[in-house]
């Protein structure tokens, strides 16, 4: 087990929450999918730099991009939220990283640095 890697706890508690197979392809492993995805939201490495153990790197970032779009991450936080107290905690002090724009350097207003994260959030890297 990787250093970033999801312990059995953590995915007992995570599991039943996901959403269940489909139609179409029997989809990766999930557990190591998520391993995957929170290791490159740990360590703030570039999607390209994911190491072979978590599987294709589209795979790990489509999957990561379309449950977001369906609200699945959101689902995940709020019930893991209203199970533990400390779950807030984690969630807001260990995972998350600021701009620099949001330690108040020069021209760095709030409404730029979320203009700018809107803006990027809506661009698409791959022809339709």
């Amino acid at each position: 087990m990787a250093r970033f890697d999801l312990s059995d706890e953590e995915w007992a508690a995570i599991r039943p929450h996901l959403p269940k197979q489909g139609r179409g392809p029997q989809r990766k492993d999930d557990r190591t999918v998520l391993n995957g995805i929170f290791y490159v939201l740990r360590t703030g490495s570039p999607w390209r730099d994911l190491p072979e153990r978590y599987g294709p790197r589209t795979t790990v970032y489509n999957r990561y991009v379309r449950w977001g779009e369906r609200g699945i991450w959101q689902g995940i936080f709020d019930v893991l939220a209203t199970e533990c107290e400390d779950a807030l905690i984690f969630i807001d002090s260990s995972i998350v990283k600021a701009h620099r724009a949001a330690a108040g350097s020069k021209g760095g207003s709030w409404r730029k640095v979320l203009d700018a994260h809107a803006a990027v959030a809506a661009a698409r890297f791959t022809s339709p």
